[in-house]
């Protein structure tokens, strides 16, 4: 396979465990369609719901490297990062750095994941213990009620 963006021929190397094809002159890695779930495993516990991974699809101007079709364009996780994806479900084009913006934006979902939890479990916990009336109590004591 020879690389979109410069044409270069892919070499086989491992990242995070993963064998990606790397373009040995602009840096980018082509991950196969089951590959970028791997790579994102890498960064999250992997029972966490990932949630949708494409957000403002649209085509883009580099052939996938497997097919030749014109891959779409879409930003991952709702982020400003733009990432390739082949039409045919080939896989993804990742640009030099961004396998590791994709690592951070996984880490930092799976952050926000666990502190989502943590405050439902809190506030599980504040209402069986009868914090609605306490609540509602100290709600009219400010307001003078």
């Amino acid at each position: 396979m020879n690389c979109p963006r410069c044409s270069a021929a892919l070499a086989v190397r491992q990242f995070k465990d993963i064998e990606v094809d790397r373009c040995p002159d602009c840096k980018g890695i082509w991950l196969d369609y089951h590959e970028m779930e791997d790579l994102e495993d890498s960064a999250v516990r992997e029972d966490i719901v990932k949630g949708m991974r494409d957000y403002a699809r649209r085509t883009g101007d580099l052939p996938c490297p497997h097919c030749s079709a014109m891959m779409d364009v879409f930003n991952y996780r709702a982020h400003n990062l733009p990432i390739e994806h082949c039409p045919n479900d080939h896989g993804y084009w990742l640009d030099h750095g961004e396998e590791e913006r994709v690592l951070e934006v996984m880490k930092e979902r799976s952050r926000d994941l666990r502190r989502s939890t943590g405050a439902e479990e809190q506030w599980a916990q504040f209402m069986e213990r009868g914090g609605t009336r306490s609540f509602l109590d100290k709600i009219k004591g400010l307001l003078g009620g």
